[in-house]
């Protein structure tokens, strides 16, 4: 610590002492000592086996010459995993000075599909003069829209030719999509009950515990503030699609589609129950597994336990 700080105080003595590239001066400026005649041992000797100021003043200088790396001097791979970084906003100022690398169709292409992991356009041929940086604009002005008014967004979508007029793919769109806004979509969902059948049958939970498995389908299809036939109609589907995924785990444990249905509702409440800052006496485990087994009697008294640990543990399932 003392000898770096030693180096420090050293070298800006030297600089205030006229010390340049070319040369430096002595303390009473009488006369100017070329730097070529003192050799890079007498160097080290004035800083005491420390840095080589001249050395390091000359690389100072010149990469302020060169101001910044040019990345058109660098290998093509190397210069685009560079720029690969880089948001659409940043890509965009990159391409003021390097207009060719930046405007890479592979880097936009890749932009696209990590924000927008589906589109139908992707598996089409594409029509003349598509850019996937136009494309970009497109998916992001039609999820602005969407986020504003989910049907014009779809439309929207529909009508540049990114999505085709099928409730399958509008599903895959959602599904591969975060930036969609959650309120709206949910809204969109109720309205359209197909979209959200075949949402549903795109999540696979298979080998998955049921809370976990309840939580990862509420992340993508979120439940309502209040509950409701919407809240049923979810609870039902996902019922069918966590048994259709887990078809030996159900017939080991004896469990139907009902009696998953009553589970998941009883996994709601008990988040409810536990997390809420209004319910002053919390459920115990005997009594949730006392209540869940009296209206689903088949279920080991076990199984419901480990329900119950689940959600002490980690929390809400709809949160």
């Amino acid at each position: 610590m003392g000898q770096g700080l030693w180096r420090i105080a050293r070298n800006q003595q030297l600089q205030q002492q006229g010390y340049s590239g070319q040369g430096y001066l002595t303390r009473d400026h009488s006369r100017r000592i070329p730097a070529n005649n003192v050799s890079n041992t007498s160097h080290r000797k004035q800083a005491q086996g420390g840095i080589d100021i001249y050395h390091l003043l000359k690389t100072r200088k010149s990469k302020e010459q060169e101001g910044f790396i040019n990345l058109e001097m660098l290998p093509p791979e190397l210069s685009f995993t560079i720029l690969s970084y880089l948001n659409a906003t940043d890509l965009c100022l990159a391409s003021c000075v390097w207009q060719d690398l930046a405007n890479d169709e592979l880097l936009w292409q890749g932009l696209c599909k990590s924000t927008w992991g589906h589109c139908s356009i992707y598996n089409k041929n594409p029509p003349l003069g598509f850019s996937f940086r136009k494309l970009y604009m497109q998916l992001d002005e039609g999820s602005l829209t969407f986020n504003a008014n989910p049907d014009e967004g779809v439309n929207y979508f529909m009508s540049k030719g990114i999505l085709d007029d099928s409730p399958k793919e509008i599903a895959k769109f959602i599904f591969c999509t975060r930036t969609l806004n959650w309120k709206k979509l949910r809204i969109y969902l109720d309205e359209r009950r197909d979209v959200l059948d075949d949402l549903v049958t795109l999540h696979n939970f298979r080998n998955q515990f049921l809370p976990n498995a309840l939580r990862e389908f509420f992340r993508h299809i979120h439940a309502p503030e209040e509950r409701g036939e919407y809240l049923e109609t979810l609870i039902t589907k996902f019922s069918h699609r966590f048994c259709a995924c887990n078809p030996d785990l159900m017939r080991e444990l004896g469990l139907s589609p009902d009696a998953v249905y009553v589970l998941c509702y009883s996994l709601i409440l008990l988040s409810i129950d536990l997390t809420s800052p209004h319910v002053k006496n919390k459920m115990s485990k005997r009594e949730f597994i006392r209540n869940t087994r009296r209206a689903a009697q088949n279920i080991s008294e076990d199984f419901v336990g480990h329900l119950y640990d689940n959600i002490y543990l980690i929390g809400h399932v709809a949160a």
